[in-house]
């Protein structure tokens, strides 16, 4: 078994959380296509991973999944509007994620379209890599709480709890395992408090790009990786 692969089943054995979501094991009963989806997002996971096993030089570390990002796709900060090569006409291609682009995993509704539900961290992290010449397969993307922490109902935020963060803490740990020496960068204050908390190195802080940060979060990551 692979490193990879032995990560992707700690995470699918994970023991449930309240009001957290898996998405590599969990159905969300009211908005996923069907109970292939868990297992569709684990084996996008794991080609993301795998192509950056041994290249990715740094993890950009937000604070837990999103709703309408890795909820979906299982990836972190990754919209299916990215992974199923919707989001072109902003400069960013599935191709550059995993090779052949994903599959959606969420049936199409109002809430989640037919091509593909946005997220805006995702949009700016994703774009800024593009326009700034990075290649994305020297970064990889995580989160101090790897799952989805819900709010009232599948499809809501809220922040991962300091309980939640420590039960998490192993997956985290064993996450950067699998990237020896890379540097560390968290994505917003909160995930920067998180890793602290956690005791864990954090090389740099940049702005997170939502909630008007995207031209800081843009400029920071220029004088960081350029």
């Amino acid at each position: 078994m692979t490193v990879v692969s032995s990560f992707i089943q700690a995470l699918q054995v994970f023991p449930p959380l309240t009001d957290v979501f898996n998405p590599w094991r969990d159905i969300d009963l009211e908005n996923d296509a069907s109970d292939m989806s868990p297992s569709i997002r684990a084996a996008q996971l794991q080609r993301y991973l795998t192509e950056r096993i041994g290249r990715a030089r740094v993890v950009l570390c937000a604070e837990a999944l999103g709703y309408k990002g890795g909820h979906f796709t299982g990836i972190a900060m990754t919209s299916e509007r990215i992974l199923l090569n919707n989001h072109a006409k902003m400069g960013v291609t599935a191709e550059e994620v995993i090779v052949g682009g994903g599959q959606r995993t969420s049936r199409i509704t109002k809430k989640t379209p037919d091509i593909g539900s946005t997220e805006i961290t995702a949009s700016i992290v994703w774009g800024t890599l593009k326009s700034q010449g990075i290649n994305t397969r020297d970064i990889v993307l995580w989160n101090a709480f790897a799952f989805h922490p819900m709010g009232n109902g599948w499809l809501t935020n809220r922040k991962p709890t300091l309980r939640e963060l420590k039960i998490g803490k192993p997956l985290l740990e064993q996450f950067l395992a699998m990237f020896p020496d890379i540097r560390i960068i968290a994505v917003g204050d909160v995930s920067y408090r998180i890793l602290v908390e956690l005791n864990v190195p954090v090389d740099a802080k940049v702005r997170h790009p939502a909630y008007g940060g995207a031209n800081a979060f843009r400029n920071a990551m220029r004088e960081l990786l350029v």
